[in-house]
């Protein structure tokens, strides 16, 4: 009998896949316990156009991510903080503050953890930061460290 797995089902398949169960296995178990439901020509379509909506929705994020990723490309976030001799900052700036400089100066609210810095800033200057902005797609940010 071929089903449309609900739920992932270890052994038989993950949720959204079209798989063939043995009959007893399909109509005492998945079924009842409505881990699976029949794949009637109705049920088939269903899948087909639901699977078909996920993948424009995923096209559309790529494209909004790829257009953030350009922007962010031409921003320079702009740190005021104090330093010492030699251009060493007291302190060190980190990607919290980046964040947070980048949305009160362009706007753009971007998550800390998709901020990626080796180390903190420790000294005057600019450093390139990279941002995870999609699973493949990451911008280069231009981060501008000024004396206060």
């Amino acid at each position: 009998m071929k089903v449309i797995l609900l739920e992932n089902v270890k052994g038989l398949g993950k949720k959204g896949d079209l798989v063939k169960a043995k009959d007893g296995h399909a109509r005492n178990y998945l079924l009842p316990k409505k881990l699976a439901k029949e794949a009637t020509d109705g049920n088939v379509k269903q899948l087909k156009e639901q699977k078909n909506a996920k993948m424009l929705k995923k096209e559309e994020e790529k494209e909004k991510a790829q257009k953030l990723a350009e922007e962010l490309s031409n921003i320079i976030v702009r740190i005021q903080s104090k330093s010492g001799d030699e251009g060493k900052l007291f302190g060190s700036v980190t990607t919290k503050d980046i964040a947070s400089a980048l949305k009160k100066q362009e706007n753009i609210k971007i998550d800390k953890r998709k901020l990626v810095l080796d180390n903190n800033i420790k000294t005057l200057g600019t450093t390139i930061v990279k941002v995870k902005v999609y699973p493949e797609i990451t911008a280069n940010l231009k981060v501008q460290v000024i004396e206060q």
